[in-house]
Protein backbone atom coordinates (compact mmCIF):
# COMPACT_ATOMS: atom_id res chain seq x y z
CA UNK A 1 0.00 0.00 0.00
CA UNK A 2 1.88 3.23 -0.99
CA UNK A 3 2.21 5.90 1.62
CA UNK A 4 0.00 9.04 1.56
CA UNK A 5 0.90 12.04 1.25
CA UNK A 6 1.78 14.79 4.09
CA UNK A 7 -0.36 17.77 4.18
CA UNK A 8 2.12 20.51 3.74
CA UNK A 9 1.73 22.39 7.48
CA UNK A 10 0.75 25.85 7.53
CA UNK A 11 3.21 28.60 8.29
CA UNK A 12 3.62 30.03 11.63
CA UNK A 13 4.49 29.21 15.03
CA UNK A 14 4.75 25.94 16.08
CA UNK A 15 1.66 24.90 18.75
CA UNK A 16 3.14 24.83 22.08
CA UNK A 17 1.19 23.55 25.58
CA UNK A 18 0.35 26.18 27.90
CA UNK A 19 2.24 25.88 31.25
CA UNK A 20 0.47 25.61 34.10
CA UNK A 21 0.86 27.99 36.72
CA UNK A 22 -0.24 25.98 39.98
CA UNK A 23 -0.50 29.64 41.80
CA UNK A 24 -3.04 31.37 39.38
CA UNK A 25 -4.80 28.20 38.64
CA UNK A 26 -5.52 28.60 42.51
CA UNK A 27 -6.60 31.27 42.80
CA UNK A 28 -8.65 31.50 39.82
CA UNK A 29 -10.25 28.30 41.34
CA UNK A 30 -11.24 30.21 44.77
CA UNK A 31 -12.52 32.98 42.52
CA UNK A 32 -14.83 30.41 40.73
CA UNK A 33 -15.75 28.88 43.88
CA UNK A 34 -16.78 32.82 45.49
CA UNK A 35 -18.80 33.30 42.15
CA UNK A 36 -20.56 29.73 41.48
CA UNK A 37 -21.57 29.12 44.89
CA UNK A 38 -21.41 32.12 47.18
CA UNK A 39 -18.30 30.63 48.80
CA UNK A 40 -16.86 32.59 51.42
CA UNK A 41 -13.25 33.11 50.14
CA UNK A 42 -11.82 32.95 54.03
CA UNK A 43 -13.40 29.51 53.79
CA UNK A 44 -12.65 28.28 50.25
CA UNK A 45 -9.05 29.32 50.04
CA UNK A 46 -7.67 27.65 53.40
CA UNK A 47 -8.17 23.69 52.02
CA UNK A 48 -7.19 24.56 48.43
CA UNK A 49 -3.57 26.06 50.21
CA UNK A 50 -3.08 23.31 52.42
CA UNK A 51 -3.93 20.88 49.94
CA UNK A 52 -1.16 22.55 47.20
CA UNK A 53 1.29 22.49 49.73
CA UNK A 54 0.29 18.72 50.45
CA UNK A 55 1.09 17.71 46.80
CA UNK A 56 4.03 19.71 47.34
CA UNK A 57 3.17 22.10 44.58
CA UNK A 58 3.60 24.92 47.09
CA UNK A 59 6.00 26.47 49.29
CA UNK A 60 5.20 29.08 51.64
CA UNK A 61 5.76 32.53 49.18
CA UNK A 62 3.74 30.87 46.76
CA UNK A 63 0.65 30.47 49.41
CA UNK A 64 1.25 34.15 49.91
CA UNK A 65 0.96 35.22 46.32
CA UNK A 66 -1.97 33.28 45.83
CA UNK A 67 -3.77 34.84 48.82
CA UNK A 68 -2.57 38.12 47.22
CA UNK A 69 -4.23 37.05 43.97
CA UNK A 70 -7.67 36.23 45.71
CA UNK A 71 -7.99 38.84 48.48
CA UNK A 72 -6.69 41.86 45.83
CA UNK A 73 -8.94 40.91 42.97
CA UNK A 74 -12.18 40.75 45.14
CA UNK A 75 -11.70 43.93 47.04
CA UNK A 76 -10.64 45.82 44.14
CA UNK A 77 -13.49 43.94 42.12
CA UNK A 78 -15.55 46.57 41.55
CA UNK A 79 -12.73 49.32 40.12
CA UNK A 80 -11.18 46.83 38.15
CA UNK A 81 -14.57 46.40 36.86
CA UNK A 82 -14.62 49.85 35.47
CA UNK A 83 -11.57 49.57 34.04
CA UNK A 84 -11.91 46.69 32.22
CA UNK A 85 -15.68 47.84 30.97
CA UNK A 86 -13.46 50.45 29.14
CA UNK A 87 -11.07 47.75 27.47
CA UNK A 88 -13.56 45.64 25.85
CA UNK A 89 -16.22 46.41 23.10
CA UNK A 90 -19.35 44.91 25.01
CA UNK A 91 -21.00 45.45 28.17
CA UNK A 92 -19.60 43.87 31.24
CA UNK A 93 -22.38 41.44 32.03
CA UNK A 94 -22.08 39.50 28.02
CA UNK A 95 -18.26 38.61 29.66
CA UNK A 96 -18.62 35.49 30.44
CA UNK A 97 -17.88 34.82 34.73
CA UNK A 98 -14.62 32.69 33.90
CA UNK A 99 -13.47 35.27 31.24
CA UNK A 100 -13.86 37.87 33.45
CA UNK A 101 -12.42 36.30 36.34
CA UNK A 102 -8.89 35.69 34.85
CA UNK A 103 -8.88 39.33 33.65
CA UNK A 104 -9.66 40.78 37.03
CA UNK A 105 -6.83 38.35 38.21
CA UNK A 106 -4.44 40.46 35.56
CA UNK A 107 -5.94 43.77 36.08
CA UNK A 108 -4.81 42.64 39.91
CA UNK A 109 -1.28 42.38 38.98
CA UNK A 110 -0.79 44.73 36.63
CA UNK A 111 -2.50 47.39 38.72
CA UNK A 112 -1.79 46.53 42.25
CA UNK A 113 0.67 44.14 42.78
CA UNK A 114 4.58 44.91 41.93
CA UNK A 115 4.48 42.18 39.42
CA UNK A 116 6.07 43.95 36.11
CA UNK A 117 3.64 44.47 33.44
CA UNK A 118 4.92 41.92 30.56
CA UNK A 119 5.33 39.03 33.35
CA UNK A 120 1.39 39.88 34.29
CA UNK A 121 0.08 40.21 31.05
CA UNK A 122 2.00 36.20 29.69
CA UNK A 123 1.39 34.89 32.87
CA UNK A 124 -2.95 35.70 32.70
CA UNK A 125 -2.39 34.39 28.97
CA UNK A 126 -1.29 30.95 30.01
CA UNK A 127 -3.90 31.37 32.74
CA UNK A 128 -6.23 31.54 30.06
CA UNK A 129 -4.88 29.43 27.83
CA UNK A 130 -4.97 26.35 30.11
CA UNK A 131 -8.63 26.85 31.85
CA UNK A 132 -10.16 29.12 28.85
CA UNK A 133 -9.05 27.84 25.88
CA UNK A 134 -6.59 29.62 23.27
CA UNK A 135 -9.60 31.37 21.36
CA UNK A 136 -10.67 33.44 24.72
CA UNK A 137 -7.12 33.93 26.06
CA UNK A 138 -6.32 36.25 22.92
CA UNK A 139 -9.23 37.97 23.93
CA UNK A 140 -7.49 38.43 27.33
CA UNK A 141 -4.34 38.63 26.26
CA UNK A 142 -5.86 42.22 23.86
CA UNK A 143 -7.59 43.68 26.88
CA UNK A 144 -4.52 42.98 29.18
CA UNK A 145 -2.56 44.60 26.69
CA UNK A 146 -4.30 47.59 26.82
CA UNK A 147 -5.35 48.10 30.67
CA UNK A 148 -0.88 47.68 30.74
CA UNK A 149 -1.16 50.98 28.73
CA UNK A 150 -1.30 53.31 32.00
CA UNK A 151 -1.61 53.01 35.83
CA UNK A 152 -4.26 52.88 38.54
CA UNK A 153 -4.12 56.42 39.14
CA UNK A 154 -4.12 57.11 35.42
CA UNK A 155 -7.23 54.70 35.19
CA UNK A 156 -9.25 56.40 37.75
CA UNK A 157 -8.90 59.92 36.12
CA UNK A 158 -10.53 57.78 33.48
CA UNK A 159 -12.91 55.95 34.98
CA UNK A 160 -14.16 58.01 38.26
CA UNK A 161 -16.37 60.11 37.97
CA UNK A 162 -14.96 63.72 39.29
CA UNK A 163 -15.77 64.10 42.88
CA UNK A 164 -17.26 67.49 41.88
CA UNK A 165 -20.30 66.28 40.32
CA UNK A 166 -20.84 63.23 41.82
CA UNK A 167 -18.78 62.39 45.16
CA UNK A 168 -20.85 58.82 45.69
CA UNK A 169 -19.77 57.25 42.88
CA UNK A 170 -16.54 58.83 42.37
CA UNK A 171 -15.60 57.06 45.75
CA UNK A 172 -17.43 54.18 44.64
CA UNK A 173 -14.96 53.45 41.77
CA UNK A 174 -12.12 54.94 43.34
CA UNK A 175 -12.08 52.82 46.64
CA UNK A 176 -14.38 50.04 44.94
CA UNK A 177 -17.55 49.87 47.09
CA UNK A 178 -20.76 49.31 46.28
CA UNK A 179 -22.80 53.09 45.81
CA UNK A 180 -25.52 52.06 48.14
CA UNK A 181 -22.77 51.29 50.74
CA UNK A 182 -20.33 54.45 50.47
CA UNK A 183 -23.38 56.35 50.77
CA UNK A 184 -24.28 54.28 54.07
CA UNK A 185 -20.98 54.54 55.59
CA UNK A 186 -20.63 57.86 54.73
CA UNK A 187 -23.91 59.18 56.51
CA UNK A 188 -23.15 56.33 59.88
CA UNK A 189 -19.20 58.68 60.07
CA UNK A 190 -21.27 61.96 59.82
CA UNK A 191 -18.14 63.66 58.68
CA UNK A 192 -16.52 65.17 55.89
CA UNK A 193 -14.53 63.71 52.75
CA UNK A 194 -11.28 62.82 54.95
CA UNK A 195 -13.41 60.48 56.83
CA UNK A 196 -14.94 58.23 54.30
CA UNK A 197 -11.71 58.07 52.27
CA UNK A 198 -9.86 56.58 55.07
CA UNK A 199 -12.61 54.35 55.99
CA UNK A 200 -13.04 52.75 52.43
CA UNK A 201 -9.12 52.71 52.00
CA UNK A 202 -9.00 50.87 55.63
CA UNK A 203 -11.40 48.39 53.65
CA UNK A 204 -8.98 47.52 51.27
CA UNK A 205 -6.60 47.26 53.59
CA UNK A 206 -5.25 43.60 54.50
CA UNK A 207 -6.43 42.88 58.49
CA UNK A 208 -4.06 41.98 60.74
CA UNK A 209 -4.22 38.14 62.67
CA UNK A 210 -5.31 39.26 65.98
CA UNK A 211 -5.46 36.28 68.86
CA UNK A 212 -7.00 36.15 72.11
CA UNK A 213 -5.56 35.11 75.15
CA UNK A 214 -8.49 33.08 76.97
CA UNK A 215 -8.16 34.76 80.72
CA UNK A 216 -7.66 31.18 83.14
CA UNK A 217 -6.68 29.07 80.28
CA UNK A 218 -3.49 31.37 78.57
CA UNK A 219 -1.58 34.22 79.06
CA UNK A 220 -1.34 37.41 76.64
CA UNK A 221 2.63 37.15 77.90
CA UNK A 222 2.80 33.60 76.67
CA UNK A 223 0.85 34.48 73.00
CA UNK A 224 3.60 37.28 72.69
CA UNK A 225 6.34 34.66 73.50
CA UNK A 226 5.46 33.46 69.76
CA UNK A 227 7.73 34.52 66.56
CA UNK A 228 6.08 37.73 65.21
CA UNK A 229 3.91 38.28 68.01
CA UNK A 230 3.17 41.72 69.01
CA UNK A 231 0.44 43.31 71.73
CA UNK A 232 -2.83 44.45 70.57
CA UNK A 233 -3.62 47.92 70.81
CA UNK A 234 -6.96 48.46 73.14
CA UNK A 235 -7.72 44.99 74.61
CA UNK A 236 -6.04 43.66 77.41
CA UNK A 237 -6.01 40.03 75.86
CA UNK A 238 -4.88 40.87 72.10
CA UNK A 239 -2.09 40.06 70.44
CA UNK A 240 -1.42 40.79 67.00
CA UNK A 241 0.50 39.14 64.35
CA UNK A 242 2.37 40.79 61.97
CA UNK A 243 2.55 39.52 58.11
CA UNK A 244 3.15 36.02 57.77
CA UNK A 245 2.49 35.02 61.29
CA UNK A 246 0.21 31.64 61.60
CA UNK A 247 -2.53 31.08 64.29
CA UNK A 248 -2.36 26.94 63.21
CA UNK A 249 1.63 27.43 64.58
CA UNK A 250 0.58 28.99 68.06
CA UNK A 251 0.40 26.21 70.30
CA UNK A 252 -2.41 27.71 72.81
CA UNK A 253 -4.36 27.78 69.45
CA UNK A 254 -4.47 25.14 68.86
CA UNK A 255 -5.12 23.65 72.05
CA UNK A 256 -7.98 26.12 72.58
CA UNK A 257 -6.71 27.89 75.10
CA UNK A 258 -6.49 31.17 73.05
CA UNK A 259 -8.26 31.99 69.68
CA UNK A 260 -8.01 34.26 66.55
CA UNK A 261 -10.82 37.12 67.43
CA UNK A 262 -10.55 40.65 66.34
CA UNK A 263 -9.98 43.47 68.82
CA UNK A 264 -13.61 44.58 68.00
CA UNK A 265 -15.45 42.11 69.38
CA UNK A 266 -12.72 41.37 72.46
CA UNK A 267 -13.95 45.20 73.45
CA UNK A 268 -17.72 44.45 73.10
CA UNK A 269 -17.30 41.59 75.73
CA UNK A 270 -14.87 43.43 77.99
CA UNK A 271 -17.36 46.17 77.83
CA UNK A 272 -20.33 44.05 78.86
CA UNK A 273 -18.50 42.24 81.24
CA UNK A 274 -17.13 45.89 83.21
CA UNK A 275 -20.77 47.02 83.00
CA UNK A 276 -21.82 48.16 86.58
CA UNK A 277 -24.54 45.85 88.07
CA UNK A 278 -27.26 46.75 90.72
CA UNK A 279 -27.47 43.29 92.67
CA UNK A 280 -26.20 39.81 91.81
CA UNK A 281 -23.97 38.87 88.74
CA UNK A 282 -23.98 35.11 88.79
CA UNK A 283 -25.50 34.32 85.20
CA UNK A 284 -24.28 35.59 81.75
CA UNK A 285 -25.98 34.91 78.66
CA UNK A 286 -24.68 34.86 75.27
CA UNK A 287 -27.98 34.79 73.07
CA UNK A 288 -26.77 34.71 69.42
CA UNK A 289 -23.31 32.44 70.10
CA UNK A 290 -21.94 31.50 67.06
CA UNK A 291 -19.47 30.79 66.05
CA UNK A 292 -18.15 31.12 69.86
CA UNK A 293 -15.25 33.54 69.69
CA UNK A 294 -17.67 36.27 72.23
CA UNK A 295 -19.05 33.22 74.34
CA UNK A 296 -15.62 31.55 74.66
CA UNK A 297 -13.94 35.43 75.84
CA UNK A 298 -17.05 36.08 78.43
CA UNK A 299 -17.47 32.26 79.75
CA UNK A 300 -13.56 33.10 80.83
CA UNK A 301 -14.53 36.07 82.35
CA UNK A 302 -17.55 34.91 84.36
CA UNK A 303 -15.39 32.05 85.43
CA UNK A 304 -13.06 34.47 87.17
CA UNK A 305 -16.26 35.60 89.17
CA UNK A 306 -17.47 32.26 89.78
CA UNK A 307 -20.32 33.08 87.29
CA UNK A 308 -22.17 30.77 85.03
CA UNK A 309 -22.28 31.45 81.48
CA UNK A 310 -25.31 30.22 78.86
CA UNK A 311 -24.04 30.23 75.46
CA UNK A 312 -27.17 29.93 72.80
CA UNK A 313 -27.20 29.60 69.33
CA UNK A 314 -29.99 28.91 66.47
CA UNK A 315 -27.89 26.84 64.15
CA UNK A 316 -26.67 23.17 65.85
CA UNK A 317 -23.75 23.08 63.64
CA UNK A 318 -23.05 26.28 64.74
CA UNK A 319 -23.92 25.28 68.50
CA UNK A 320 -20.87 22.40 67.93
CA UNK A 321 -18.54 25.21 67.10
CA UNK A 322 -19.12 27.41 70.44
CA UNK A 323 -19.12 24.01 72.63
CA UNK A 324 -15.80 23.19 71.03
CA UNK A 325 -14.57 26.79 71.13
CA UNK A 326 -15.66 26.89 75.21
CA UNK A 327 -14.48 23.60 75.93
CA UNK A 328 -12.04 23.59 78.73
CA UNK A 329 -13.33 26.85 80.09
CA UNK A 330 -12.36 27.04 83.78
CA UNK A 331 -15.71 28.05 84.85
CA UNK A 332 -19.53 26.46 84.64
CA UNK A 333 -21.31 26.82 81.42
CA UNK A 334 -24.04 25.39 79.22
CA UNK A 335 -24.05 25.28 74.86
CA UNK A 336 -27.15 24.99 73.56
CA UNK A 337 -29.16 24.82 70.44
CA UNK A 338 -32.22 27.63 70.52
CA UNK A 339 -34.05 30.27 68.65
CA UNK A 340 -33.07 33.73 70.67
CA UNK A 341 -36.12 35.09 69.56
CA UNK A 342 -38.26 31.94 71.39
CA UNK A 343 -36.55 31.62 74.51
CA UNK A 344 -35.72 28.66 76.16
CA UNK A 345 -35.43 30.47 79.72
CA UNK A 346 -37.49 32.08 82.40
CA UNK A 347 -37.80 35.99 81.83
CA UNK A 348 -35.35 37.69 84.17
CA UNK A 349 -33.29 35.22 84.69
CA UNK A 350 -29.66 36.87 83.69
CA UNK A 351 -27.74 39.25 85.25
CA UNK A 352 -25.34 40.52 82.01
CA UNK A 353 -26.69 39.21 78.32
CA UNK A 354 -25.46 39.72 75.36
CA UNK A 355 -26.99 39.76 71.66
CA UNK A 356 -24.65 39.86 68.75
CA UNK A 357 -27.40 39.89 65.91
CA UNK A 358 -27.09 38.48 62.61
CA UNK A 359 -26.54 41.83 59.75
CA UNK A 360 -25.42 42.62 56.68
CA UNK A 361 -21.40 42.19 58.30
CA UNK A 362 -20.37 45.43 56.34
CA UNK A 363 -18.35 46.53 59.31
CA UNK A 364 -16.00 43.32 58.41
CA UNK A 365 -15.31 43.90 54.94
CA UNK A 366 -11.43 43.64 55.43
CA UNK A 367 -11.97 40.39 56.57
CA UNK A 368 -14.99 39.01 54.02
CA UNK A 369 -14.59 41.78 50.84
CA UNK A 370 -17.01 39.68 48.49
CA UNK A 371 -19.90 40.78 50.95
CA UNK A 372 -19.81 44.20 49.57
CA UNK A 373 -20.70 42.72 46.19
CA UNK A 374 -23.37 40.58 47.08
CA UNK A 375 -25.27 42.44 49.93
CA UNK A 376 -28.44 44.85 48.59
CA UNK A 377 -30.01 47.59 50.40
CA UNK A 378 -33.05 45.10 50.23
CA UNK A 379 -31.19 43.14 52.75
CA UNK A 380 -31.63 45.71 55.63
CA UNK A 381 -35.19 44.97 55.67
CA UNK A 382 -34.81 41.21 55.75
CA UNK A 383 -32.54 41.77 58.68
CA UNK A 384 -35.24 44.02 60.61
CA UNK A 385 -37.44 42.14 61.90
CA UNK A 386 -34.94 39.40 63.47
CA UNK A 387 -32.68 42.64 65.36
CA UNK A 388 -35.25 43.60 67.22
CA UNK A 389 -36.96 40.67 67.70
CA UNK A 390 -33.55 39.46 69.24
CA UNK A 391 -32.69 43.03 71.29
CA UNK A 392 -36.67 42.51 72.95
CA UNK A 393 -36.03 38.70 74.20
CA UNK A 394 -32.90 39.94 75.57
CA UNK A 395 -34.35 42.62 77.70
CA UNK A 396 -36.60 40.08 78.76
CA UNK A 397 -34.14 37.60 79.59
CA UNK A 398 -32.38 39.90 81.72
CA UNK A 399 -33.13 40.86 85.40
CA UNK A 400 -34.20 44.59 87.27
CA UNK A 401 -30.59 46.11 87.59
CA UNK A 402 -29.18 43.56 85.00
CA UNK A 403 -27.48 44.62 81.82
CA UNK A 404 -27.90 44.34 77.95
CA UNK A 405 -25.63 44.75 75.25
CA UNK A 406 -26.85 44.96 71.83
CA UNK A 407 -24.14 44.38 68.96
CA UNK A 408 -23.63 44.65 65.91
CA UNK A 409 -20.78 44.19 63.05
CA UNK A 410 -22.36 46.74 61.10
CA UNK A 411 -22.14 50.50 61.09
CA UNK A 412 -25.28 51.07 59.24
CA UNK A 413 -27.76 53.65 60.85
CA UNK A 414 -30.37 51.00 59.76
CA UNK A 415 -29.02 47.98 62.18
CA UNK A 416 -27.30 50.17 65.21
CA UNK A 417 -29.46 53.43 66.43
CA UNK A 418 -32.65 52.52 64.82
CA UNK A 419 -33.09 48.96 66.48
CA UNK A 420 -31.84 50.67 70.01
CA UNK A 421 -34.18 53.85 69.85
CA UNK A 422 -37.24 51.75 67.94
CA UNK A 423 -37.38 48.62 71.08
CA UNK A 424 -36.58 51.35 73.79
CA UNK A 425 -39.63 52.84 72.95
CA UNK A 426 -41.51 49.67 73.60
CA UNK A 427 -39.16 49.08 76.68
CA UNK A 428 -40.28 52.38 78.79
CA UNK A 429 -38.16 50.30 81.85
CA UNK A 430 -34.43 51.06 80.96
CA UNK A 431 -32.03 52.97 80.22
CA UNK A 432 -28.81 53.17 77.95
CA UNK A 433 -25.39 53.25 79.81
CA UNK A 434 -23.01 55.19 78.68
CA UNK A 435 -20.49 52.24 77.37
CA UNK A 436 -17.52 54.88 76.27
CA UNK A 437 -15.90 54.98 80.18
CA UNK A 438 -15.98 51.37 80.22
CA UNK A 439 -13.11 51.24 77.74
CA UNK A 440 -11.07 54.41 79.09
CA UNK A 441 -8.30 53.66 76.76
CA UNK A 442 -9.46 53.79 73.26
CA UNK A 443 -10.13 57.10 71.85
CA UNK A 444 -13.12 58.74 69.72
CA UNK A 445 -15.76 56.40 70.04
CA UNK A 446 -18.73 58.80 69.31
CA UNK A 447 -20.78 60.98 71.07
CA UNK A 448 -22.37 58.49 73.17
CA UNK A 449 -24.06 56.94 75.42
CA UNK A 450 -23.70 54.05 72.85
CA UNK A 451 -20.27 53.97 70.78
CA UNK A 452 -18.80 52.96 67.34
CA UNK A 453 -15.54 51.31 66.51
CA UNK A 454 -13.92 51.98 63.22
CA UNK A 455 -11.50 50.20 60.75
CA UNK A 456 -9.43 53.59 60.05
CA UNK A 457 -9.43 54.86 63.39
CA UNK A 458 -9.04 51.95 66.04
CA UNK A 459 -7.85 49.04 63.46
CA UNK A 460 -10.73 46.91 64.40
CA UNK A 461 -13.98 46.05 62.27
CA UNK A 462 -16.86 48.26 62.89
CA UNK A 463 -18.37 46.91 65.92
CA UNK A 464 -21.08 48.41 67.28
CA UNK A 465 -22.13 48.46 71.19
CA UNK A 466 -24.87 50.08 72.99
CA UNK A 467 -25.50 48.85 76.75
CA UNK A 468 -28.77 48.92 78.31
CA UNK A 469 -29.87 48.37 81.96
CA UNK A 470 -33.30 46.79 82.81
CA UNK A 471 -34.93 49.62 85.58
CA UNK A 472 -38.32 48.02 86.59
Amino acid sequence: MSEQPRRPRKPGKPYRRPQKDPVRILAFEALRAVDERDAYANLVLPPLLRKAREAGDFDARDAALATELVYGTLRRQGTYDAIIADCVDRRLREVDPPVLDVLSLGVHQLLGTRIPSHAAVSASVELARVVLGDGRAKFVNAVLRKVARDDLDGWLERVAPPYDEDPEDHLAVVHSHPRWVVSALWDSLGGGRTGIEELLAADNERPEVTLVARPGRATREELLGEEAAVPGRWSPYAVRLSEGGEPGAVEAVREGRAGVQDEGSQLVALALANAPLDGPDRRWLDGCAGPGGKAALLGALAAERGAFLLASEKQPHRAGLVARALDGNPGPYQVIAADGTRPAWRPGSFDRVLVDVPCTGLGALRRRPEARWRRRPEDLDGFAPLQRGLLRSALEAVRVGGVVAYATCSPHLAETRAVVADVLKQHPDTDLVDARPLLPDVPALGEGPDLQLWPHIHGTDAMYLALIRRTA
